[in-house]
Parts: structure tokens; C-alpha cells; sequence
């Protein structure tokens, strides 16, 4: 089963509609019309199952060297759940799945201001 196409991101409150570009074994891609926002889903299987989603963003903006020109930026986000082929059901992943966007996104994404800051 595929995720749907399309697929819709919000980032700083601006849906970004991303249809389907890519569909492979094991892997699909949604890009934006301009190319600035993809989504890749992919999984792979072997001794564990490794699952990735994975969001990139690009954006144009000046060069802190040399402000009259401007130059490309990216970059990625990716969640990567990694289990044993047996001994969790989905629920249960899941479940560690959801407790770890909980504990990133409490009290209005400290722990994720805290990540991007450098602490650990």
C-alpha cells in the first residue's frame, strides 16, 4: 500500500502540496511544483526493517560573503525507525514512535529549539 498522492506538508503555517514523483520498490518521492519541498518514503529489509521518511527543503537567499548575490540553502529532516524483523507489532513501534514526536514537540517544541541549539 502507497501513501496517498498528494501529499501536504505545513511549514510556518503554509500547506505545501507535494504530488507523487517518484514510485519505486520499497520507496516513494513527492515534490513541489518549484522543487523547494520533497518527501521521500522509503523502507528496506534485511536482518531489521528500516523505515525513513525524510523532508528536504531548499531556499534562495543572499550570500553572507557577498550580499549582491544570492546562493541555494537546503536542508533535511528525516525520521528513521529501526526494528527487529520480530518481536514488535506496529502498535507497539508505534508507540515508541509516538512518544518520541511527543517528547520533541512538548511545551511548543523546546526539546526540538534545545536539539537545534547545540545542547545535549
Amino acid at each position: 500500500m502507497a501513501f496517498a498522492d498528494p501529499q501536504s506538508v505545513t511549514i510556518n503555517a503554509i500547506a505545501q502540496v507535494l504530488p507523487r514523483t517518484a514510485s519505486g520498490v520499497n520507496t516513494g518521492s513527492f515534490t513541489k511544483d518549484d522543487g523547494n519541498v520533497a518527501l521521500t518514503v522509503s523502507h528496506s529489509y534485511g536482518r531489521r526493517t528500516r523505515r525513513q521518511l525524510r523532508l528536504t527543503h531548499r531556499k534562495i537567499a543572499a550570500d553572507p560573503l557577498i550580499s549582491a548575490q544570492s546562493i541555494v540553502y537546503s536542508m533535511g529532516v528525516q525520521v528513521i525507525v529501526d526494528t527487529p524483523v520480530t518481536g514488535y507489532t506496529v502498535a507497539e513501534a508505534k508507540q515508541i514512535v509516538d512518544a518520541v514526536i511527543a517528547y520533541l514537540s512538548a511545551s511548543s517544541g523546546a526539546k526540538i529549539t534545545q536539539l537545534l541549539g547545540g545542547e545535549n
